[in-house]
């Protein structure tokens, strides 16, 4: 049985639920995929609206979500309620994507039989993938990277059914979110949940799941990495994973709000944040150094959402722990509280002991390196994996210089005078980066993350009968097309 637990006291809360066998396994996604069938024969304009129906289902019954996602969480009303109202908003995006018609990439090109060879006339578009969609729910956020999180809206507006597999952290929110989604879908069984390790296993090696997304951890990413490998049919596998996010303070940066922000930011629920700021570079100086200490110690430790996050934190800080400690805040109150550490050293002894220093510590903890010239930073920054962001600070954009550059290539998000946490979904945003920030270029939040989820078809001298209705010559749905190489909107 799965149980759920408070991060405050280490207590069971909610009833036991049963994990999915193999049956069970295979009996939900493969009535996944007979509902995905009939969903990707669904008109947009259609699917639009029942992602719509979704949003206002979790909208209504946010007094009742928070609150059980609290006691799975310890994560707090104002935090929780914030992200029900994202979670409705993402799948409002995808019913606006949805009516642009934009995703589709729908093109046509004209015969043309005065070329030499002659063209004959083609047609592009992206259609869903066809088969089911494997989610693999976040432990930090129970509604927006869970059941009814990024993967699953952009899923389902591509036209694809989704099994998630529930995190253990909050096993009875993710039952009840399943439950208010499936009722608000024309064919329930477009969303299908399964609880507990080895249905996680069984999930990917299923034959009828066509493409996984995952948020989590390197090793959490690599383990399914594998079972992926060892499928007959290989699978894209889309995965958010490590991420320290670099933070580069330039010598004409405010101490003070650089202090105040950086502080905020580290311990914004107690650092479970994927674009948690893990690594921050600032110039040398006694000033500064004092203001992020006095800003570090006047933080507070909470409760992690799990023992083994919470565990996972305390090895992490040991191993920072040849650093010198810069400060550390107010210790937690609860069974799995941590307090916030930040660490710091100079640029040439954190050179040294790359790259295993900059390794994610997921929790309140951060690394300051010191610096002496903006230049002497460009080779250390080459050295660097992967993030999902980088942020500068500075009021002079001369002195960024070639960090920016560097910097363009180790993340897929640039934040100017801001702090990473915090990911606002929105059709520009690009949540993912290099490796092991994520396994591919794509984003797990946005507009263009429906994306991932679609596969292009061309149609070669196609009669116009037997076209879709987005590559008629009429365009009778009215979207963007690009025609003999001119976009027409």
């Amino acid at each position: 049985m799965i149980y759920g637990y408070d991060p405050r006291t280490g207590a069971t809360v909610g009833d036991a639920l049963p994990e999915t066998d193999s049956a069970g396994v295979d009996m939900i996604v493969s009535a996944a995929a007979a509902a995905g069938a009939a969903w990707r024969a669904t008109p947009a304009a259609e699917r639009a609206a029942a992602l719509e129906a979704v949003a206002d289902a979790l909208a209504a019954h946010v007094d009742e979500l928070w609150q059980l996602a609290d006691q799975e969480t310890a994560l707090g009303e104002v935090r929780l309620r914030g992200e029900v109202a994202r979670t409705a908003g993402q799948f409002r995006l995808f019913a606006e994507v949805l009516r642009d018609g934009g995703y589709l990439e729908a093109i046509i090109d004209h015969a043309d039989p005065s070329l030499a060879p002659p063209r004959p006339d083609v047609r592009r578009m992206m259609h869903p993938l066809p088969g089911v969609v494997a989610v693999f729910a976040a432990s930090n956020f129970p509604f927006a990277f869970s059941v009814a999180g990024g993967d699953t809206a952009s899923a389902l507006a591509a036209g694809c059914p989704v099994v998630v597999k529930a995190h253990p952290g909050h096993p009875n929110t993710s039952a009840r979110v399943a439950k208010l989604v499936r009722d608000a879908l024309p064919y329930p069984d477009l969303l299908g949940l399964v609880q507990g390790m080895q249905a996680g296993i069984d999930l990917v090696r299923h034959p009828g799941v066509v493409a996984a997304g995952f948020t989590g951890s390197v090793a959490g990413g690599k383990a399914i990495q594998k079972l992926i490998d060892e499928r007959e049919v290989p699978i894209p596998f889309f995965g958010e994973l490590g991420s320290v996010n670099p933070v580069v303070v330039l010598p004409s940066a405010p101490v003070k709000e650089v202090a105040t922000g950086f502080a905020g930011s580290l311990t914004l629920g107690v650092g479970q944040f994927c674009t948690n700021p893990g690594l921050m570079f600032v110039p040398e100086g006694e000033e500064l150094e004092q203001a992020l200490a006095e800003a570090v110690e006047g933080t507070s430790g909470g409760p992690m959402l799990a023992e083994r996050i919470r565990d996972g934190y305390l090895g992490g800080v040991e191993r920072l722990g040849e650093l010198r400690l810069l400060a550390e805040g107010k210790p937690g109150q609860g069974a799995w509280a941590v307090t916030p550490k930040v660490f710091m050293t100079d640029l040439g002894s954190f050179e040294e002991k790359l790259p295993r220093i900059a390794e994610e510590c997921f929790g309140p903890a951060s690394i300051v390196v010191t610096y002496r010239e903006i230049s002497d930073l460009r080779p250390v920054l080459e050295r660097l994996e992967g993030s999902l962001t980088a942020s500068v600070h500075g009021t002079d954009p001369g002195e960024a210089g070639e960090v920016v550059e560097v910097l363009g290539r180790k993340a897929g998000r640039l934040i100017w005078n801001g702090w990473p946490t915090g990911v606002a979904v929105c059709w520009a945003m690009q949540h993912g980066g290099p490796w092991p920030a994520a396994t591919t270029t794509s984003t797990s939040v946005g507009a263009t993350a429906i994306g991932r989820w679609l596969a292009p078809t061309a149609y070669q001298d196609w009669p116009e009968e037997l076209l879709p209705e987005e590559l008629k010559d009429g365009n009778p749905l009215s979207i963007p097309r690009r025609v003999d190489g001119s976009l027409q909107v």
